[in-house]
């Protein structure tokens, strides 16, 4: 085959294997490390001597310049190479990983965390727009319905291989648990500079590193306004004003800037707006559930780091055994309704768990419960990407992924910092003495503890039900670009 603008190198059957491979691994370290650190926060917080608010900032740390670079790496992508780009992510996330684990304090944990996710920013386009560049159109759902399928059940293996080194009860098991991401990423390496080799650029554009700086201190500053809200003791006007105006900015200099990293035009697509809205809402709930579930029941119902793991497990099983199916099923109706049935049934869970939190039954009813939301997933994941990537012309697909991935990284960080002011707000409000997800065992904790978790399963429920609707009703039957 004849390379072509899109395909720079012919999409034979090896190429397109291996690319599925690599962009499999891409996805399960991005995965793994948001879902480890989840289960890890409990003892890095006692272990470190962290206060609630840090604890927050060792996930948001990490998915702030996510949601900002993944933006430029999309771009920079289509100019300098996908396989470069990756490669060049992937070893700056590995660096960042190993230096998480020797933090001595929050603070240069935190600004380790940083650096973790400034690789994870420049890698994570990566994996969807290989797979977008080496299959047709009319088998792409399918092959991102495998590509979702394999990262879940890597991304299953992560947190349950962390869960057993925290639960031996060594005060730093949690250093090693970082360990995790070190075969995954040596392997993507490996495939990407003797399998895939160089590709070739697909597009000659400048970079908007301004918008890359604009949008840093738009999402920073709101982030820490959320993760602060309703504490005394921080004056958070000047961080709210600073939101507003990073974020005006950044809209006024994208729709001028030549070579924006957020093209206004695709926003103006009623189809690739919708589908990029029901990302943020449904990401956004998961995330939520995923930090603030392991941090409920393992500082308060006594549950161990493995146990609260493989509560995660159901997830990742039901995505990776549907995601294939789903992606043919998809193909053949088109995703809207299938989005909207699996948005629903997350709802449907979301609310029986949080009705049944007093109850305190793990095993009983969260598990259960997850597995049921592992299923709604699997409706989701891949018709989800599969909308994105239809909503655009082909030529714009590795800004089109990046724009996506942005917004679900972005989502992810609003959940941790903005529901962990809601949890506290809800704990105070329940009369709890010690912060929410703090180490105790009096009644009154475990009741203002549960308050917390409930405020915010709530949250994910409401916006569950939004997706639904918005499928229904904003997303085209059928493929909507040209």
């Amino acid at each position: 085959m004849t390379p072509s603008p899109l395909h720079p190198y012919p999409t034979t059957p090896d190429r397109q294997k291996w690319s599925l491979i690599a962009a499999t691994l891409v996805s399960a370290l991005g995965f793994i490390d948001g879902s480890v650190i989840s289960i890890a926060t409990p003892m890095i917080r006692e272990s470190l001597g962290a206060t609630l608010v840090q604890s927050l900032w060792f996930s948001s740390a990490y998915m702030l310049p996510v949601a900002a670079l993944i933006l430029v790496a999309g771009a920079a992508g289509d100019k300098f190479g996908i396989n470069r780009i990756t490669l060049i992510g992937i070893v700056i996330f590995l660096i960042g990983a190993i230096a998480s684990s020797a933090s001595p304090t929050p603070e240069i944990f935190i600004v380790n965390r940083l650096i973790t996710g400034t690789g994870a920013g420049l890698m994570i386009p990566g994996a969807l727009a290989l797979i977008a560049r080496a299959y047709p159109t009319e088998t792409r759902g399918r092959a991102i319905g495998i590509w979702a399928a394999a990262s879940a059940i890597l991304t299953a293996l992560g947190p349950l291989i962390a869960g057993a080194l925290l639960s031996t009860n060594w005060d730093n098991a949690w250093r090693f648990i970082f360990a995790v991401n070190l075969p995954i990423g040596l392997i993507a390496i490996y495939i990407l500079t003797q399998k895939l080799g160089r590709d070739r650029p697909i597009a000659e554009r400048d970079l908007d590193w301004l918008g890359a700086i604009l949008i840093v201190a738009a999402l920073g500053a709101t982030a820490f306004s959320l993760s602060r809200f309703g504490q005394s003791d921080v004056r958070l006007y000047p961080y709210v004003v600073l939101a507003v105006v990073a974020t005006l900015a950044f809209v006024f200099w994208e729709a001028r800037t030549p070579h924006p990293m957020l093209p206004i035009e695709l926003l103006r697509r009623r189809a690739f707006a919708v589908a990029n809205i029901i990302t943020f809402c449904l990401y956004f709930s998961l995330s939520a559930m995923m930090f603030y579930l392991p941090m409920t029941v393992i500082s308060a119902w006594g549950v161990s780091p493995l146990a609260a793991a493989i509560s995660f497990a159901p997830l990742s099983i039901f995505i990776g055994l549907l995601s294939s199916r789903i992606g043919r099923l998809s193909d053949r109706i088109g995703p809207r309704p299938i989005i909207a049935a699996g948005s629903l049934l997350a709802a449907v869970a979301f609310v029986a768990m949080a009705i049944t939190v007093p109850e305190r039954n793990f095993w009983g009813i969260v598990v259960p419960l997850n597995a049921a939301l592992g299923i709604g997933m699997a409706f989701i994941v891949g018709p989800l990407s599969t909308s994105v990537m239809d909503a655009v012309s082909e030529p714009q697909m590795g800004t089109a992924s990046g724009v996506n991935n942005a917004v679900s990284r972005m989502s992810g960080l609003m959940a941790v910092a903005g529901m962990g002011s809601v949890a506290a707000l809800a704990y105070n409000a329940a009369g709890g003495t010690l912060s929410y997800g703090a180490i105790g065992q009096t009644e009154l904790h475990l009741e203002a503890v549960d308050a917390g978790f409930q405020a915010v399963i709530w949250t994910t429920a409401g916006l569950s039900v939004l997706s639904a609707l918005l499928a229904l009703f904003g997303l085209p039957a059928r493929k909507a670009a040209d």
